[in-house]
């Protein structure tokens, strides 16, 4: 098989693809589908100047699936041979042999398939040698350190880059791929002053390199932001307003998102249990699906099971429209998948234009209060909604950033959380599938000493 990993090898891919869908038919399978898939990548770790690790990716994978009526099998291989395939097809049918029937398992309607595939501009090679990789790092490494003589210390820069070309077929006789880039840049340091030592980072992430913030701005960032934090006091118990940064500020929705997939809904383990058509947030905020965004990270004409993704409205003006499906949890619900089997493409979360704010305008808004940049644990209970997260960051008097805090808490209950959110910044974080700025909610609990 060819080493390179570009669309050159989309028909390639496919011949796997359809290979093992032909094997799957000829051992009696009703339907099947498979997803075939090569990628290479180059990561570059410095630590202090010095080269920490150097790592080459090169994977491959096949993943099939059959159905014999509505029992279902599935088996993988890193081995896209011929013979390797068509053993992996054999144990999918084997598995399928031994299930149990459920009717709600098999492809997406046929109707319901993929049948444009525009250009969405995810594919942008670099071609990045180790030494250049490592003088990224090592520069954003080194402007960090730079900002000042308390950051004596660095978890290292990393520089990566990876590209991918995936293909994924079914029995309904789709059969459709395209490559797809990712590049990073991330810096970690480490400040002190006297027993006092604080941790922080900074990140970015793009379909092109181009689009990559530079290394020595990140470096920067990090840096400050660590400095930033030397110093952090506990706070006493107190209910206060709460600023959520964008990158917090997206794990709310995120918890927001596993209440309304599917999985959770026909489980009866949600704490926006049938909560389709209902008020969750307030009538300011909105958030839209567009997975057809040229260059993002999330982008897709199809999901997962080759469905056609497709612009939606998800909460209009602070009502639920509808939840996050596949095919299978669709059939459980009564309902039609939503393309999102995989998860969600391209969350836009926004507001109103008098309830949007910049972050001067936020932190003004909220007067006395915690602004939250860091998250810990995993307190969060799906099924009730109990929210409770150790958190850092800095409190906030007069409108203004006053001194760090840490080893905090924040604790209430998401669906109060949700309706007391009082306005969204329009300081959107475009680094990830929910894209979303600064989130202020009214009083909340912070407990500390």
């Amino acid at each position: 098989m060819s080493q390179e990993v570009d669309a050159t090898r989309i028909p390639e891919l496919q011949a796997v693809v359809s290979s093992a869908l032909a094997r799957a038919r000829a051992l009696g399978a009703s339907a099947a589908d498979a997803d075939a898939s090569v990628q290479k990548g180059l990561t570059a770790t410095v630590r202090m100047g010095e080269v920490d690790t150097i790592e080459y990716r090169r994977d491959r994978g096949l993943a099939v699936t059959v159905y014999f009526g509505h029992r279902k099998g599935s088996a993988s291989t890193a081995d896209l041979r011929p013979a390797a395939v068509e053993l992996t097809v054999a144990k999918a049918c084997a598995i399928a042999r031994y299930t149990a029937s459920d009717e709600c398992a098999g492809l997406a309607e046929p109707q319901a398939m993929a049948r444009e595939f525009p250009d969405l501009d995810l594919d942008h090679p670099w071609d990045l040698e180790p030494e250049q990789a490592i003088e990224i790092a090592r520069a954003c490494e080194a402007a960090g350190l730079a900002v000042d003589p308390r950051l004596a210390n660095s978890e290292g820069a990393s520089l990566s880059t990876q590209r991918g070309v995936q293909v994924y077929g079914n029995s309904h006789g789709f059969l459709a791929g395209y490559p797809s880039t990712s590049h990073a840049l991330s810096c970690a340091l480490l400040a002190q002053s006297g027993s006092d030592m604080q941790r922080d980072h900074w990140y970015s992430v793009a379909r092109a390199a181009t689009e990559l913030q530079p290394g020595a701005l990140i470096g920067r960032r990090a840096g400050e932001r660590a400095i930033a934090r030397l110093g952090a006091r506990r706070l006493g118990t107190c209910r206060v307003p709460v600023l959520y940064s964008p990158e917090m500020a997206r794990g709310l929705y995120s918890h927001f998102l596993g209440a309304i997939r599917g999985a959770s809904q026909y489980r009866r383990a949600s704490f926006l249990l049938d909560a389709a058509g209902q008020q969750v947030f307030p009538a300011f905020l909105q958030m839209q699906e567009r997975p057809r965004l040229p260059r993002a990270l999330a982008s897709g004409s199809f999901d997962a099971e080759g469905v056609a993704t497709r612009d939606r409205e998800l909460v209009r003006d602070g009502v639920l429209d509808g939840y996050v499906l596949g095919s299978y949890s669709a059939r459980k619900l009564g309902l039609a998948t939503t393309g999102n089997a995989g998860g969600v493409h391209n969350l836009l979360v926004g507001g109103a234009p008098a309830a949007s704010d910049d972050f001067a305008d936020l932190l003004a808004r909220m007067g006395r209060g915690l602004y939250v940049t860091e998250l810990l644990g995993q307190g969060v209970n799906g099924v009730t909604g109990d929210y409770s997260r150790g958190a850092s960051g800095f409190w906030v008097e007069g409108g203004a950033i006053a001194y760090p805090v840490h080893e905090i808490t924040i604790a209430g209950n998401l669906r109060d959380m949700y309706r007391g959110i009082v306005a969204v910044g329009t300081d959107v974080d475009v680094r990830g599938a929910i894209r979303c700025g600064s989130v202020l909610l009214e009083g909340l609990t912070v407990a500390g000493e």
